[in-house]
């Protein structure tokens, strides 16, 4: 697979490049960003393209607006975070393709960054419309994506839109670059041994993925609700913690892949378990097999932990995708937590996928010691599962 990279382009002083990043950031009740880790990730192709005195118009979304003009979700707080980092003026424009954005477009001097309203504000951008991509590509010569957190959804701003450029006025960005090659790195020529910590809530939105790794990996960790399905399937009683019954056949069927395959397989030995699903909540700390009826499993233990810990602690790769527990309340996110230090204690490479793990990790203070932490989550994990995505796909160039 060959992409260009911003390099490659032929873009000089004046050229008009259209930019789509991924700015889906989190916002407070306030609307003041919590997490501008997405905004930083971009400035490097940003930065690029002004130290080259081009004229920048730069697309994303944010949150789903499902076609409406919603002023919750206006882009209006990343232009203000943008320009801090820049330490320059950022254009905002108070639509999408409308007269104004057109007409700042048109006024852009060299070295100006211009900054549309979200895309999701008109119905077409999910719609992979080609009206719409033609519109937007109106907007600069040469396209450039960088958005890896969108680059697994066929939108007109990720897919349609490079139908209009030829291999030589589209390219990815440099975060775009970076995330393909460390996940394909990661999963075609890993440093052993590769340990890869899986967990989240369901089996179901990780079965592909754990499918693909199984071959890959040398050990892996199964942490989270998902762990339950695993050991309902070898018979536990698992009391009311979550369980997806339709998948226990499937735990099963990984289960003896993995022996077969000679990975080590560790799933939690203690678990953190409430009386009911809450912050104020009874805990109890159980060993897996001692789940009471009416309780559920929320965190893992302790002895997880440890286990977990003994696990990693000569790994040269670890991937982590997941958190162990519903970490978002203090009571349960000790497991979340001290695995994340376990993580970035390791003196592996360390690889966190996007989504809720990049938010755990944040909260448990250790981004610094990761070697790389995604910006995509459901991108991350489609890449895990063997899946060529469409914003990547229709950047190729030697198709």
């Amino acid at each position: 697979m060959k992409l260009n990279s911003p390099k490659d382009l032929e873009i000089s002083e004046g050229s008009r490049v259209f930019l789509r990043c991924d700015f889906n950031v989190p916002l407070d009740e306030f609307g003041n960003i919590t997490d501008d880790r997405r905004i930083r990730m971009a400035l490097p192709t940003i930065k690029y393209l002004l130290d080259n005195e081009c004229k920048v118009v730069i697309a994303s979304h944010l949150g789903r607006p499902k076609g409406e003009i919603n002023e919750k979700y206006s882009l209006k707080p990343v232009a203000k975070r943008l320009s801090h980092l820049l330490k320059q003026e950022i254009i905002m424009a108070n639509d999408v393709i409308g007269e104004d954005a057109k007409q700042k477009a048109q006024n852009l001097k060299n070295g100006e960054v211009l900054l549309l309203e979200n895309v999701r504000f008109d119905a077409r951008e999910t719609k992979n419309d080609e009206g719409f991509a033609k519109e937007l590509s109106e907007f600069g010569d040469y396209y450039i994506n960088d958005a890896f957190g969108v680059s697994h959804r066929a939108h007109a701003s990720v897919e349609a839109i490079t139908s209009f450029y030829d291999k030589n006025h589209k390219a990815a960005g440099f975060l775009l670059l970076k995330e393909i090659n460390f996940f394909y790195k990661l999963l075609d020529n890993p440093v052993r041994p590769f340990v890869a910590v899986v967990g989240g809530s369901k089996v179901s939105g990780k079965l592909q993925a754990l499918i693909n790794l199984l071959p890959k990996v040398d050990k892996l960790i199964i942490g989270g609700g998902m762990a339950f399905t695993f050991l309902k399937a070898q018979g536990y009683d698992i009391g009311d913690s979550l369980v997806e019954e339709d998948l226990v056949d499937e735990a099963l069927k990984i289960m003896a892949e993995a022996k077969r395959l000679g990975v080590k397989l560790y799933l939690p030995v203690d678990i953190v378990i409430a009386d009911k699903f809450a912050e104020d909540a009874m805990v109890k700390y159980v060993t897996f097999q001692e789940i009471p009826e009416g309780w559920m499993g929320l965190d893992i233990g302790p002895a997880s932990v440890r286990l977990f810990g003994e696990v990693l602690w000569d790994a040269q790769t670890i991937l982590w995708n997941g958190p162990m527990g519903v970490y978002e309340m203090d009571k349960f996110s000790r497991g979340t937590f001290k695995i994340s230090h376990e993580i970035a204690r390791s003196h592996g490479i360390k690889v966190v996928g996007g989504g809720d793990t990049a938010d755990a990790v944040a909260r448990a203070g250790d981004d610094e010691e990761m070697t790389f932490i995604s910006t995509g989550g459901g991108a991350s994990l489609e890449l895990l599962e063997g899946k060529k995505l469409p914003g990547i796909l229709a950047l190729e160039i030697d198709k």
